[in-house]
């Protein structure tokens, strides 16, 4: 299964973006979808996670401004940004939560200005 994140942008601070990862297979065998992020020098680093009881859990920075959600008949997982921050600038990725991750997409970049 590859995944492929898209629906980044440029965009004022406070505002919105949706990003969506599609895969190339199902996901519903995967138990839990997570989106990640990376800045240049930094570690990606975990964002939000669901799981196909549709359970989340965010990291404390994003928290009530992000929200997960997933469609496996479309095999499709999205993430809402909202209050967007100029520390949320990133290259955004999706993949499994599992400590065997799929190959990495490119991901997909989310400039905030301030």
């Amino acid at each position: 299964v590859q995944l492929q994140a898209s629906g980044g942008g440029l965009v004022q601070a406070g505002g919105s973006l949706k990003l969506s990862c599609a895969a190339s297979g199902s996901i519903s065998g995967y138990h839990v979808m997570g989106w990640y992020r990376q800045t240049p020098g930094r570690e990606r680093e975990f964002l939000a996670d669901i799981s196909n009881r549709g359970l989340t859990s965010y990291r404390d920075s994003v928290k009530g401004r992000f929200t997960i959600s997933r469609d496996n008949t479309k095999r499709l997982v999205y993430l809402q940004m909202n209050s967007l921050k100029p520390e949320d600038t990133a290259v955004y990725y999706c993949n499994i939560v599992s400590s065997t991750k799929l190959p990495w997409g490119p991901g997909t970049q989310v400039t905030v200005s301030s």
